[in-house]
């Protein structure tokens, strides 16, 4: 049959393959030695990873891709690997007649239509008269141009970063979040220079955006000035802000129920809430988790003499009611020079390249007297002189019995930021028609006179008889309505602290609500 005729055939794989054991390889070939250059086929497809496709299966991949895309029930899946700008088809873009549009007669000549410009003038002589009066009213101060050129002079040049310290982005995003989440805001200042550690940039803002908060000024490290400069302080402050006097010291802190009672009568304003949070804000190193820890009696936050220690913001009870926020140091670009940054504590001493440039204006800030005391030296010329003289006295040389002045700089620099050099700036004096009228804030009216005896503040830096004398001549425990300054006895603070200890009976609860609020909040603002 035919059938069986066919089987007999061979397929065209078998002859292909009897074919290939015809054809033996020549093993001398195999093993010669090119002495030619070998050709590549010249082809794109050696050369990328892409495939060639005919202009048909464009056309109708493109049909197809155009459908699907049109049709809401299904989705274009990895869009991105798909070459769009060949599937889509390229848009012819027709050029825009404008004579059709708005003819010459209807823009121009006597007929015209549209509408004359605004200017200053419509002569030539107008126009000059404009810019030589531009050219009198110019300021160099006020221009902008030339403030960007010397930015970019610096930048060119390079800043040190480490002058930024409390301003990066993330740090002023952690700041917000403590104010948006607060009742209460209380700004810890210096009290060695309350008005260089203000921060005018969130009082105004404040004043603009959050009215319903109350802010409060706390002026930390009172025992490192005379008595007199802390109630002078107070007494001026007062009149803006709810002001007290804080010594954060753990064991015996001073104003700790001062701070309870005041922060009690605003919760007293907010009974419609479950509870209140009080923020802590500030520059660095002036000892906002410091104060945390004396008013909790209890080690909360991590604290260092150090500025930059606490990195991001913290929940702690305080009260079943009274919640407390922790916040990263935080400054305002002021303008300050990186002397005055170094000087505020913002900068870590042991970070700075070279301290000993800062060192003549330290000299400047504090009396000879003070720093002869401390590093027991005497008779220095200049500052190099100054620090080669506490150099030879601790015995810090390099090799060859050279003096070691950075590093005595970088030390001298680190007492200062930790309150053993004895310094203060002076307050300016309190007039009659000042301490006369009612104050503007409103929480100064409603608020209760909250005492404090500013004679019970332990001064552990020993000043000279001229910066002591005010202690006598003011009275030091007079009371004032505006909070600026009274008496509050020790029998008060014991009492305030033990209702503070009755509230916080039930820490672990309280905590647990902190850490669950703060994982809310923290929710929220990601």
């Amino acid at each position: 049959s035919s059938k069986g005729q066919l089987e007999n055939f061979r397929t065209k794989s078998t002859i292909n393959r009897i074919n290939m054991y015809r054809d033996k390889p020549n093993i001398k070939e195999m093993w010669k030695t090119p002495d030619k250059a070998a050709r590549i086929e010249p082809d794109r497809r050696w050369f990328g990873n892409t495939r060639t496709i005919t202009q048909k299966d464009l056309e109708k991949f493109r049909h197809e891709y155009s459908v699907q895309k049109k049709d809401p029930y299904s989705v274009l899946i990895h869009n991105k690997k798909l070459p769009i700008s060949l599937l889509t088809e390229p848009s012819q873009e027709n050029q825009m007649n404008i004579l059709e549009m708005e003819s010459f007669g209807n823009t121009f000549g006597p007929n015209a239509r549209r509408k004359r410009p605004k200017l200053s003038s419509y002569s030539l002589e107008g126009l000059v008269e404009d810019a030589h009066g531009k050219e009198e009213s110019y300021k160099v101060d006020k221009d902008i141009d030339l403030v960007k050129e010397e930015l970019k002079l610096e930048k060119k040049w390079g800043k040190d970063k480490r002058m930024e310290a409390g301003q990066s982005k993330r740090i002023w995003e952690e700041l917000y979040k403590v104010l948006d989440s607060s009742d209460v805001v209380v700004q810890v200042l210096d009290v060695r220079n309350p008005m260089g550690t203000r921060s005018p940039h969130v009082e105004k803002h404040l004043k603009r955006n959050a009215q319903h908060k109350h802010l409060v000024f706390v002026l930390n490290k009172c025992d490192l000035v005379p008595t007199w400069v802390t109630a002078r302080w107070v007494a001026l402050l007062s009149r803006e802000y709810p002001t007290l006097a804080f010594n954060a010291n753990f064991t015996k802190p001073f104003g700790k129920g001062a701070l309870i009672k005041l922060l009690r009568q605003f919760d007293s304003f907010h009974q419609d809430k479950k509870n209140i949070s009080v923020g802590f804000i500030g520059y660095p190193n002036v000892g906002k988790s410091s104060v945390i820890n004396a008013v909790r009696s209890k080690k909360v936050c991590n604290v260092a003499p150090i500025p930059g220690e606490t990195k991001v913001w913290q929940y702690i009870t305080l009260t079943k009611r009274i919640y407390l926020i922790d916040c990263p140091g935080v400054v305002y670009d002021l303008g300050d020079n990186d002397a005055e940054l170094v000087l505020k504590g913002v900068v870590r001493a042991e970070k700075i390249d070279l301290p000993s440039l800062y060192i003549p204006d330290l000299l400047t800030r504090t009396k000879t007297k003070y720093l002869e005391s401390t590093y027991l030296v005497s008779g220095w010329d200049d500052f190099e002189d100054f620090l080669e003289k506490i150099a030879r006295r601790t015995g810090r040389l390099l090799k060859g019995a050279e003096p070691d002045l950075e590093s005595v700089a970088r030390i001298v620099l680190m007492d200062w930021q930790r309150g053993k050099i004895p310094f203060f700036v002076q307050p300016p004096r309190l007039q009659d028609e000042q301490m006369e009228g009612e104050p503007e804030n409103e929480d100064l009216k409603k608020l209760l006179p909250v005492e404090q005896k500013f004679r019970d503040i332990h001064v552990v830096n020993k000043f000279d008889k001229v910066d002591r004398k005010n202690d006598e001549e003011m009275d030091l425990n007079a009371t004032n309505d505006n909070m600026e300054g009274a008496n509050d006895g020790e029998d008060e603070d014991a009492d305030e602290e033990e209702e503070a200890e009755e509230d916080a009976k039930d820490e672990n609860e309280g905590e647990e609500q902190a850490e669950e609020k703060q994982q809310d909040l923290n929710e929220d603002a990601a």
